[in-house]
């Protein structure tokens, strides 16, 4: 996978950007990451951060960061229950004004992700995606980005990674500058937090090909 060349001279101003935000925001939000940390600690108890493996830029993996919004609760037979169930009441205050997404800051600061680009999520799905729907790595992930604006979690899987690539081919600064707006809008509004009927989002099981 490759990235339109005329897209090359802001990837290098995007990762500027990134650098700069990022930098900017954690340190002027820390003592909110403190408190947020502590919460969680006093209500959940430990850990506080919540680190899982997640596909980057061409693929590649990368450790994420974000503070935990649920607990390992598993059935008798060993397997992880449903996210409803292991859901925490603080993690759903979190999850509504997006602040378990703090910690990714970090993921921006080392260069693992954008604050704007496509999700970042789970290893599994890299052989379910369709070629098309695989194009989303060809940018690094963001914190934020053109599905998240627009629908979120209220959207189905082939819809976001419409959007996903729809982003990789128009990626430009006032489209990130918009974005960034959005979610702020987006985050006061507190929509599209889950998937009808569920607490989050169901598993990607793969697209008719």
């Amino acid at each position: 996978m490759r990235v339109k060349k005329k897209t090359d001279s802001y990837l290098k101003y995007k990762r500027f950007m990134d650098l700069f935000l990022s930098s900017i925001a954690l340190f002027f939000l820390l003592p909110f990451i403190a408190i947020i940390c502590f919460c969680i600690w006093m209500v959940d108890g430990c850990p506080v951060i919540f680190k899982q493996t997640r596909p980057g830029y061409l693929g590649k993996p990368f450790v994420i960061y974000k503070f935990r919004t649920m607990k390992d609760i598993k059935d008798k037979n060993g397997q992880m229950l449903q996210d409803e169930y292991r859901l925490t009441s603080f993690g759903k205050f979190l999850r509504k004004t997006s602040l378990d997404e703090l910690p990714e800051l970090w993921n921006v600061i080392k260069g693992d992700m954008s604050l704007v680009g496509p999700r970042a999520l789970l290893m599994e799905y890299l052989d379910r995606y369709t070629p098309e729907q695989a194009r989303r790595h060809e940018v690094k992930p963001g914190i934020t980005g053109w599905a998240q604006v627009n629908g979120r979690n209220a959207i189905t899987w082939e819809e976001k990674f419409k959007l996903d690539v729809w982003y990789v081919d128009n990626i430009h600064i006032l489209l990130d500058i918009k974005i960034l707006i959005m979610t702020i809008l987006k985050i006061i509004a507190m929509e599209g937090i889950s998937a009808k009927g569920h607490a989050t989002m169901p598993e990607f099981q793969g697209s008719k090909r």
